[in-house]
């Protein structure tokens, strides 16, 4: 019998049970006795924290990896986001990628109006005497090298925190940071 989880990664976790350089660094089997080759679908920055399934079944891992599935991100950038920025998001921005020049494809992007509550992040952001922060809401399908930072950076708004909240159906829910939720499968469909 295959197990599949449901995991909110903290922030300065990286999203892999085995780490081969030296330097030490905080790894899943941390957070959660897992079974034995449970693995990470897809991955989030050791920066980023929010929303990771983990399965010990390649099938699904493949199965969910090779579809377009949605990605919804809450992003707090510096500054207080605009509608413009908001709408060059939407349409697509051109971001570095593997020494090239790329253009994101047209994504879903709203202001997030109340503070989600996602509880302190283990390493504080920065002072609020900086200027103010805002949160928005960006829905990829594609998932090139930090694209979501590359993204809001490209419109005006470098991104201080980022939440990973959703993938296709699968919500993080009320999960705090390190909570680790068993369930019987990914019900994915969008």
């Amino acid at each position: 019998m295959h197990q599949h989880f449901i995991l909110f990664k903290p922030y300065g976790y990286l999203s892999q049970f085995i780490y081969e350089l030296k330097r030490k660094k905080k790894l899943l089997g941390e957070l959660y006795d897992f079974p034995e080759g449970t693995m990470a679908i897809g991955r989030l920055d050791e920066d980023s924290e929010g929303l990771l399934l983990l399965t010990t079944d390649g099938k699904v891992s493949e199965q969910i990896r090779s579809k377009k599935v949605d990605k919804e991100y809450y992003v707090q950038v510096d500054g207080v986001i605009t509608p413009e920025a908001i709408e060059e998001l939407q349409k697509g921005v051109e971001i570095g990628f593997d020494g090239g020049k790329y253009k994101t494809k047209p994504c879903k992007a709203f202001i997030v109006t109340e503070i989600p509550d996602f509880g302190a992040r283990a390493k504080k952001i920065r002072d609020e005497r900086h200027g103010p922060t805002s949160w928005a809401s960006i829905t990829i399908n594609e998932g090139k090298f930090r694209q979501v930072r590359k993204m809001t950076a490209a419109v005006g708004f470098p991104t201080l925190r980022l939440v990973r909240v959703r993938i296709g159906n699968v919500y993080l829910q009320n999960l705090k940071a390190g909570e680790v939720l068993e369930v019987s499968d990914f019900k994915l469909d969008n």
